[in-house]
This record gives C-alpha cells, structure tokens and sequence, in this order.
C-alpha cells in the first residue's frame, strides 16, 4: 500500500535545536514504523516522542510485534535536481496471521523508552485499513521521509 508522508514538526526542528538525544541519525540509529489505530489523529504541532501515540498501537501478536517494523536498508541522499533531502528505506511489511485494522503508520527513532523515542513522521492511509494476510507499505520512490531545501 502507497502512503504520503508529512513530517511531525517538532521531530524536524530537534534536528538542529534539541538536546543530541533528539538527534537522528537516520542510516545508523534504530527507526521505526509501527500502526496505529484511529482512536488518534497524530498532531504535527505538538506530538514529539512516541508516547504521544504508543497507547493507540494496534495489538501485539498475530504477526504485530509491539513497537513496529524496525526500518532496513536505510538511506540518506541529496537529489540537487528536485533540491530535497531523502529518507528511504525497504518496504516494511508485516505477516498478519490474525486480522487487523489501523489507519496510521508513525516513523520514530526507538531509544528503548517511549517517553525519550522522536517521532519523525506519519502517514495517513485515507480510511483503516483491515486485513490478517502479509501488509506491506511500499515506500514512495523519492523515499519514505523528504525535506525541500529550496522554494
């Protein structure tokens, strides 16, 4: 499933102003994508650390490991064409066994404690999204996460 990615404000500005713990570093730390149900919208304004939105996870089990798909194959790239700065990575699946319903995919750096894990960005599917087979997002070409350097 395709999905459009935006930005949680706070993750992108910590990049340069926070304490280096907010600090990503985006090919080496551990990054995450886990479900959420639509019990809660993410906040681009306000929500900052994965505890914002951990209580709305979907259920572990069934092929849902709690905390989401830890991100592979990830790169950071500079396309001077388009002037944006690219997040990528695999496409994150995961093997339902069982069936569920989300509606919110959140990316995060995992520091092993929710109340200190940086939300990055989010994605919105449009509508939930129910199934029990093998869920795949498939990462847009120009990367998961992107940042225009330029007007």
């Amino acid at each position: 499933m395709p999905m459009t990615t935006r930005w949680f404000g706070l993750g992108a500005r910590n990049q340069w102003g926070a304490t280096a713990a907010d600090r990503v570093d985006w090919v080496n730390d551990t990054i995450k994508i886990a479900l959420i149900t639509n019990a809660v919208s993410p906040n681009q304004d306000t929500h900052d650390y994965w505890n914002d939105l951990s209580a709305n996870e979907i259920a572990a089990g069934g092929g849902y490991v709690a905390g989401g798909a830890t991100l592979g194959s990830k790169a950071l790239t500079y396309d001077a064409a388009t002037n944006q700065v690219r997040l990528d990575c695999a496409d994150p699946s995961w093997p339902f066994t069982v069936s569920k319903t989300f509606r919110w995919a959140v990316v995060y750096k995992d520091t092993g404690s929710a109340a200190t894990s940086p939300l990055l960005g989010y994605g919105d599917f449009g509508a939930d999204e129910t199934t029990a087979n093998t869920y795949t997002i498939t990462v847009d070409a120009t990367g998961l996460l992107r940042g225009d350097v330029a007007p």
